[in-house]
């Protein structure tokens, strides 16, 4: 009924003991609990993302650089690629807020920031911002 996520220093690469994240197999068992909450609705769209990447055959994990969270790394075959999950991004401090955890990271391999709703289109320092829905039908 939940997915355990464990956290990961991506700069040493080892499992953290500490800031695990804990997602639900079916959201309806979550709104059964708490009920329709809109206030957590980035909760909601980071449990949508999870599920997807493990659907997708990636081992999943909450990435750490310093002080810093990346909503999800995942591992497939040798590669990896890391997300970042907001609802709104719009504003330049948001904008820089969501991309500064994925520019942290000095490695190749691919940074998506996704979104549900605002203006921003394209991307940040090479970083694409993509909605939701469309990464969901890719």
């Amino acid at each position: 009924m939940l997915y355990r996520l464990k956290s990961q220093d991506i700069i040493g690469k080892k499992m953290l003991k500490v800031n695990e994240k804990y997602y639900v197999a079916d959201h309806g068992l979550r709104e059964a609990v708490v009920g329709a909450n809109i206030q957590n609705v980035e909760i909601i769209l980071e449990n949508i993302v999870s599920l997807e990447l493990l659907r997708r055959g990636y081992k999943v994990c909450v990435g750490r650089i310093g002080e810093k969270e990346i909503d999800f790394v995942g591992e497939k075959d040798g590669a990896k690629l890391y997300i970042q999950v907001c609802y709104l991004l719009n504003e330049e401090s948001a904008i820089q807020r969501e991309f500064a955890s994925l520019l942290s990271i000095r490695d190749n391999y691919p940074k998506f920031l996704l979104y549900k709703e605002g203006a921003f289109s394209g991307s940040y320092e090479g970083i694409p911002a993509v909605k939701i829905e469309d990464w969901l039908l890719s």
